[in-house]
Protein backbone atom coordinates (compact mmCIF):
# COMPACT_ATOMS: atom_id res chain seq x y z
CA UNK A 1 0.00 0.00 0.00
CA UNK A 2 1.06 3.11 -1.42
CA UNK A 3 1.54 6.66 0.78
CA UNK A 4 0.96 9.40 -1.66
CA UNK A 5 2.35 12.87 -0.94
CA UNK A 6 1.39 15.78 -2.94
CA UNK A 7 2.91 19.20 -2.87
CA UNK A 8 5.11 21.32 -5.25
CA UNK A 9 9.15 21.06 -6.01
CA UNK A 10 10.55 24.62 -4.99
CA UNK A 11 13.87 26.51 -5.84
CA UNK A 12 15.19 27.47 -2.16
CA UNK A 13 17.62 29.86 -1.20
CA UNK A 14 19.15 29.75 1.97
CA UNK A 15 20.66 32.65 4.01
CA UNK A 16 22.82 32.97 7.71
CA UNK A 17 24.85 35.70 8.98
CA UNK A 18 28.21 33.73 6.89
CA UNK A 19 26.34 31.79 3.85
CA UNK A 20 24.00 31.86 0.78
CA UNK A 21 23.08 29.05 -0.70
CA UNK A 22 20.59 27.74 -3.41
CA UNK A 23 19.01 24.23 -3.09
CA UNK A 24 15.50 22.47 -3.98
CA UNK A 25 12.87 22.26 -1.48
CA UNK A 26 9.27 21.95 -0.55
CA UNK A 27 7.28 19.74 1.78
CA UNK A 28 7.29 16.98 -0.84
CA UNK A 29 11.05 16.96 -1.55
CA UNK A 30 11.81 17.06 2.50
CA UNK A 31 9.50 14.05 3.18
CA UNK A 32 10.44 11.85 0.49
CA UNK A 33 14.12 11.91 1.82
CA UNK A 34 12.85 10.31 4.94
CA UNK A 35 10.41 7.83 3.30
CA UNK A 36 12.95 6.85 1.43
CA UNK A 37 15.72 5.96 4.31
CA UNK A 38 13.00 4.20 6.16
CA UNK A 39 12.17 2.09 3.00
CA UNK A 40 8.54 3.65 2.91
CA UNK A 41 6.19 2.36 -0.41
CA UNK A 42 5.83 6.04 -1.33
CA UNK A 43 5.30 8.16 -4.38
CA UNK A 44 5.77 12.08 -4.80
CA UNK A 45 3.30 13.88 -7.08
CA UNK A 46 4.79 17.13 -7.44
CA UNK A 47 4.16 20.39 -9.50
CA UNK A 48 7.18 23.17 -10.88
CA UNK A 49 8.30 24.47 -13.87
CA UNK A 50 12.12 24.34 -13.39
CA UNK A 51 13.27 20.28 -14.71
CA UNK A 52 16.57 20.66 -13.03
CA UNK A 53 15.41 20.13 -9.84
CA UNK A 54 14.76 16.57 -10.37
CA UNK A 55 18.20 15.70 -10.16
CA UNK A 56 18.56 16.61 -6.58
CA UNK A 57 15.01 14.22 -5.33
CA UNK A 58 15.96 11.41 -3.68
CA UNK A 59 14.57 8.37 -6.05
CA UNK A 60 13.17 9.42 -9.42
CA UNK A 61 11.22 6.28 -9.77
CA UNK A 62 8.95 7.65 -6.75
CA UNK A 63 8.48 11.33 -8.09
CA UNK A 64 5.33 12.03 -10.72
CA UNK A 65 6.00 15.39 -12.40
CA UNK A 66 3.55 17.51 -13.13
CA UNK A 67 5.60 20.63 -14.82
CA UNK A 68 3.11 23.55 -14.62
CA UNK A 69 3.64 27.11 -15.84
CA UNK A 70 6.38 28.55 -12.86
CA UNK A 71 8.13 27.06 -9.78
CA UNK A 72 7.84 28.15 -6.28
CA UNK A 73 11.08 30.38 -5.29
CA UNK A 74 11.36 30.48 -1.51
CA UNK A 75 14.13 32.96 0.07
CA UNK A 76 14.70 31.46 3.79
CA UNK A 77 16.85 33.51 6.05
CA UNK A 78 18.66 33.13 9.26
CA UNK A 79 19.22 36.25 10.72
CA UNK A 80 20.45 35.09 13.89
CA UNK A 81 22.81 32.53 12.80
CA UNK A 82 22.26 29.37 14.75
CA UNK A 83 18.62 30.60 15.91
CA UNK A 84 16.61 28.48 14.45
CA UNK A 85 13.71 30.02 15.60
CA UNK A 86 13.64 33.32 13.97
CA UNK A 87 13.35 33.43 10.08
CA UNK A 88 12.55 35.55 7.24
CA UNK A 89 10.63 34.24 4.61
CA UNK A 90 10.34 35.86 1.10
CA UNK A 91 8.45 34.21 -1.57
CA UNK A 92 7.38 34.89 -5.45
CA UNK A 93 3.42 33.29 -4.94
CA UNK A 94 3.52 31.08 -7.93
CA UNK A 95 0.28 30.42 -9.36
CA UNK A 96 0.54 26.67 -9.84
CA UNK A 97 -2.60 25.06 -8.33
CA UNK A 98 -2.60 20.95 -8.34
CA UNK A 99 -6.21 21.03 -10.09
CA UNK A 100 -8.47 17.62 -9.67
CA UNK A 101 -8.24 16.68 -13.37
CA UNK A 102 -4.69 16.63 -13.11
CA UNK A 103 -4.48 14.26 -10.07
CA UNK A 104 -7.06 11.77 -11.37
CA UNK A 105 -5.02 11.50 -14.72
CA UNK A 106 -2.03 10.65 -12.30
CA UNK A 107 -3.54 8.26 -9.10
CA UNK A 108 -4.78 6.54 -11.78
CA UNK A 109 -1.90 4.77 -12.31
CA UNK A 110 -1.28 3.76 -8.60
CA UNK A 111 -2.86 0.34 -7.16
CA UNK A 112 -3.39 0.81 -3.63
CA UNK A 113 -3.73 3.95 -1.64
CA UNK A 114 -2.94 4.03 2.13
CA UNK A 115 -2.72 7.79 2.88
CA UNK A 116 -2.30 11.45 1.21
CA UNK A 117 -0.09 13.54 2.72
CA UNK A 118 -0.81 17.43 1.22
CA UNK A 119 1.70 20.00 0.82
CA UNK A 120 0.41 23.52 -0.36
CA UNK A 121 3.38 26.31 0.04
CA UNK A 122 0.64 29.04 -0.42
CA UNK A 123 -3.43 28.62 -0.45
CA UNK A 124 -3.69 28.82 -4.51
CA UNK A 125 -1.88 25.35 -4.49
CA UNK A 126 -5.01 22.88 -3.58
CA UNK A 127 -8.25 24.81 -4.36
CA UNK A 128 -11.61 23.23 -2.49
CA UNK A 129 -12.37 20.80 -5.45
CA UNK A 130 -8.95 19.16 -5.45
CA UNK A 131 -9.48 18.22 -1.49
CA UNK A 132 -13.04 16.93 -1.97
CA UNK A 133 -11.55 14.51 -4.77
CA UNK A 134 -8.78 13.55 -2.98
CA UNK A 135 -11.41 12.84 0.44
CA UNK A 136 -13.32 10.36 -1.77
CA UNK A 137 -10.91 7.86 -1.55
CA UNK A 138 -11.67 7.52 2.07
CA UNK A 139 -8.23 7.11 2.89
CA UNK A 140 -6.23 9.27 5.36
CA UNK A 141 -5.33 12.58 4.77
CA UNK A 142 -2.62 14.63 6.74
CA UNK A 143 -1.89 17.77 6.01
CA UNK A 144 0.11 20.77 6.38
CA UNK A 145 -1.80 24.40 7.31
CA UNK A 146 1.17 26.73 6.57
CA UNK A 147 0.57 27.43 2.92
CA UNK A 148 -3.34 28.11 3.47
CA UNK A 149 -2.30 30.95 5.21
CA UNK A 150 -0.10 32.55 3.52
CA UNK A 151 -0.31 35.62 1.83
CA UNK A 152 2.09 38.29 -0.19
CA UNK A 153 3.28 41.26 1.92
CA UNK A 154 5.61 43.96 0.77
CA UNK A 155 7.16 43.08 -2.33
CA UNK A 156 10.84 43.24 -1.89
CA UNK A 157 11.95 42.61 -5.66
CA UNK A 158 11.16 42.16 -8.67
CA UNK A 159 8.95 39.03 -8.00
CA UNK A 160 9.57 38.36 -4.37
CA UNK A 161 7.05 38.98 -1.06
CA UNK A 162 7.71 39.00 2.59
CA UNK A 163 4.57 36.48 3.68
CA UNK A 164 2.10 37.50 5.69
CA UNK A 165 -0.42 35.23 7.58
CA UNK A 166 -3.94 35.57 7.51
CA UNK A 167 -6.85 33.07 7.81
CA UNK A 168 -8.55 31.68 4.70
CA UNK A 169 -12.39 31.50 3.75
CA UNK A 170 -12.39 28.04 2.56
CA UNK A 171 -10.30 26.32 5.51
CA UNK A 172 -12.81 25.34 7.09
CA UNK A 173 -14.23 23.36 4.15
CA UNK A 174 -10.97 21.89 3.50
CA UNK A 175 -10.11 20.70 6.74
CA UNK A 176 -13.39 18.88 7.98
CA UNK A 177 -12.84 15.21 7.21
CA UNK A 178 -9.08 14.85 7.30
CA UNK A 179 -7.59 12.82 9.42
CA UNK A 180 -4.38 15.00 10.87
CA UNK A 181 -3.21 18.36 10.32
CA UNK A 182 0.54 19.79 11.34
CA UNK A 183 1.05 23.68 12.03
CA UNK A 184 3.13 25.93 14.10
CA UNK A 185 2.43 27.86 17.29
CA UNK A 186 1.85 30.98 15.09
CA UNK A 187 -0.28 29.51 12.67
CA UNK A 188 -2.72 27.92 15.42
CA UNK A 189 -3.23 31.18 16.83
CA UNK A 190 -5.00 31.86 13.36
CA UNK A 191 -6.95 29.07 12.44
CA UNK A 192 -7.81 28.26 16.42
CA UNK A 193 -8.69 31.91 17.41
CA UNK A 194 -10.90 31.19 20.00
CA UNK A 195 -8.78 27.70 21.46
CA UNK A 196 -11.31 25.40 20.52
CA UNK A 197 -9.61 22.57 18.96
CA UNK A 198 -12.68 20.11 18.58
CA UNK A 199 -14.14 23.45 16.12
CA UNK A 200 -13.31 21.39 13.30
CA UNK A 201 -13.79 17.54 12.06
CA UNK A 202 -9.89 16.20 12.93
CA UNK A 203 -8.64 13.24 14.89
CA UNK A 204 -4.98 14.77 14.98
CA UNK A 205 -3.59 18.23 15.31
CA UNK A 206 0.21 18.34 15.72
CA UNK A 207 1.15 22.03 16.83
CA UNK A 208 5.51 23.03 16.79
CA UNK A 209 7.50 25.51 18.38
CA UNK A 210 11.37 25.16 17.07
CA UNK A 211 13.44 24.78 20.22
CA UNK A 212 10.39 24.78 22.93
CA UNK A 213 8.89 21.12 21.48
CA UNK A 214 5.55 20.70 20.19
CA UNK A 215 2.23 19.30 21.24
CA UNK A 216 -0.63 16.93 20.16
CA UNK A 217 -3.96 17.56 20.67
CA UNK A 218 -6.43 14.54 20.18
CA UNK A 219 -9.91 15.20 21.28
CA UNK A 220 -9.26 16.95 24.77
CA UNK A 221 -5.93 15.38 25.37
CA UNK A 222 -2.81 17.17 24.91
CA UNK A 223 0.46 15.29 24.78
CA UNK A 224 3.31 17.71 25.13
CA UNK A 225 6.70 16.49 23.24
CA UNK A 226 10.03 17.99 24.39
CA UNK A 227 12.70 19.67 21.69
CA UNK A 228 15.68 17.73 21.53
CA UNK A 229 18.57 19.97 22.22
CA UNK A 230 21.08 20.60 19.35
CA UNK A 231 24.40 22.30 19.87
CA UNK A 232 25.24 22.68 16.75
CA UNK A 233 22.53 24.13 14.35
CA UNK A 234 23.68 24.00 10.45
CA UNK A 235 20.14 24.26 8.70
CA UNK A 236 16.43 24.65 9.87
CA UNK A 237 15.03 24.18 6.50
CA UNK A 238 12.63 21.73 5.89
CA UNK A 239 12.43 20.65 9.77
CA UNK A 240 9.04 20.81 9.94
CA UNK A 241 8.75 19.03 7.53
CA UNK A 242 10.97 16.29 8.72
CA UNK A 243 9.18 15.94 11.92
CA UNK A 244 5.66 15.54 9.96
CA UNK A 245 7.23 13.01 7.63
CA UNK A 246 8.98 11.16 10.47
CA UNK A 247 5.65 11.34 13.02
CA UNK A 248 3.47 9.68 10.06
CA UNK A 249 5.97 6.99 9.81
CA UNK A 250 5.97 5.95 13.37
CA UNK A 251 2.08 6.39 13.15
CA UNK A 252 1.62 4.27 9.86
CA UNK A 253 3.68 1.59 11.98
CA UNK A 254 1.25 1.44 15.04
CA UNK A 255 3.62 3.60 17.67
CA UNK A 256 1.37 5.95 19.89
CA UNK A 257 0.96 9.55 20.06
CA UNK A 258 3.93 9.97 22.46
CA UNK A 259 6.27 7.75 21.04
CA UNK A 260 5.58 9.59 17.11
CA UNK A 261 6.19 12.57 18.50
CA UNK A 262 9.31 12.30 20.59
CA UNK A 263 10.58 9.81 17.36
CA UNK A 264 9.67 12.85 14.86
CA UNK A 265 11.75 15.41 17.62
CA UNK A 266 14.81 13.17 17.53
CA UNK A 267 14.47 13.13 13.93
CA UNK A 268 14.55 16.80 13.68
CA UNK A 269 17.63 16.77 16.15
CA UNK A 270 19.47 15.17 13.61
CA UNK A 271 18.61 17.44 10.71
CA UNK A 272 19.13 20.18 12.28
CA UNK A 273 22.96 19.12 12.69
CA UNK A 274 23.68 18.88 8.77
CA UNK A 275 22.83 20.93 5.31
CA UNK A 276 19.71 20.01 3.69
CA UNK A 277 17.31 16.98 3.73
CA UNK A 278 17.34 14.71 6.66
CA UNK A 279 20.30 11.73 6.41
CA UNK A 280 20.32 10.12 9.28
CA UNK A 281 19.67 6.24 10.11
CA UNK A 282 16.67 5.37 12.38
CA UNK A 283 19.33 3.61 14.47
CA UNK A 284 20.08 6.87 15.08
CA UNK A 285 17.09 8.45 15.50
CA UNK A 286 16.41 5.59 18.50
CA UNK A 287 19.99 6.65 19.94
CA UNK A 288 19.25 9.57 21.12
CA UNK A 289 15.97 9.02 22.26
CA UNK A 290 17.66 6.55 24.77
CA UNK A 291 19.94 8.64 25.76
CA UNK A 292 17.34 11.42 26.14
CA UNK A 293 15.38 9.35 28.00
CA UNK A 294 12.23 9.60 26.18
CA UNK A 295 9.44 7.10 25.96
CA UNK A 296 9.52 5.25 23.03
Amino acid sequence: MTIVVIGPLTQDQIITSNSKTSAAGGASYFQSFVFEEFNMDYVAVANFNNLDLIKDFPNLGNLIPIVGDDTHYFINEYPEGDNSDIRKQYSNFADIPLLKNQLEFVLDDIFEIDAFILNPLNRNDFPVETVDYLKTFNVPIYLSVQGFLRLPDEKIDDKNYSIKLEMYNDLEDILNGVTGIFLDESEAKIVFDDGNYNKYDIDEIVITNGSDGSRIIVESDEIKIEAVEVDNIMDATGCGDTYMAGYLYMRKRGASYQEAGCFAAAMCSVKLQSYGPFGGTEEEVHSIIKKENAVI
